[in-house]
């Protein structure tokens, strides 16, 4: 006769083996690319690109490097308002040409001062100038940065325009360096700077004014009624 064990005292083996399969991530958008190359963003990453131009052109001195590098800028410059002309005349707005248009504004500028700040030519733009000037931008790129973290757009005013308007006029100048026609456009070039640093400090604090207003909670009114004695 067969002597029947308790369950329990049955030694059992289990083996589980789990597969797991990674899922596959497609990036279909409804026939629509990833990443658009429509032509205003093909011209905002054509100007982000004569960046290493500048720097290149920068590492040498003398009126031929100093045109040739003031020419590579207002290219720059020009293909600053082109990509924009495009994206509004035939509706060519997407995520990634807001993302790297200001980017580009920014990278090109930003090289030009570093670059016209550590040259070995005299005169030249002070590194201190250079330093606020990035650090405004870096602090408004990251206030930006925040805001839309928290679903927050808050759109720039005049004030940043006027900004990288006169930034755009003075660097020109700076290229340039040399005097013609009896123009010192190296002196002119530093008078302009001046007024957008001030112009710049000034646009950096009232965004964050306006951020840090928009980012502040609302205290809840409570509607109590008194009580009647």
């Amino acid at each position: 006769m067969l002597a029947i064990c308790p369950f329990w005292t049955i030694p059992i083996f289990l083996t589980l083996r789990i597969e797991t399969k990674k899922p596959e991530i497609r990036l279909e958008a409804e026939g629509k690319s990833p990443v658009p190359m429509t032509p205003p963003n093909i011209v905002t990453l054509f100007r982000i690109a004569t960046a290493p131009f500048l720097i290149w052109i920068l590492m040498h001195t003398g009126p031929t490097a100093s045109w040739l590098a003031a020419g590579v800028f207002f290219v720059a410059t020009v293909s600053d308002f082109f990509d924009g002309y495009l994206a509004r005349s035939y509706d060519y707005v997407s995520t990634l040409g807001k993302f790297l248009d200001p980017m580009a504004d920014k990278l090109v500028v930003t090289t030009a001062l570093i670059m016209l700040a550590g040259m070995a030519r005299s005169p030249h733009v002070p590194a201190w100038m250079v330093v606020v000037l990035v650090t405004r931008e870096i602090m408004v790129t990251g206030l930006r940065a925040v805001a839309a973290a928290e679903g927050l757009i808050v759109a720039a005013e005049e004030l940043g325009k006027y900004k990288m308007t006169l930034q755009a006029i003075a660097i020109h100048g700076l290229l340039i360096h040399y005097t013609y026609l009896h123009v010192d456009f190296f002196a002119a070039g530093m008078f302009i700077l001046w007024l957008a640093m001030g112009v710049s400090v000034w646009s950096g604090v009232d965004y964050y004014v306006r951020v840090v207003k928009a980012l502040t909670p609302k205290p809840i009114a409570t509607g109590g009624k008194r009580a009647v004695i």
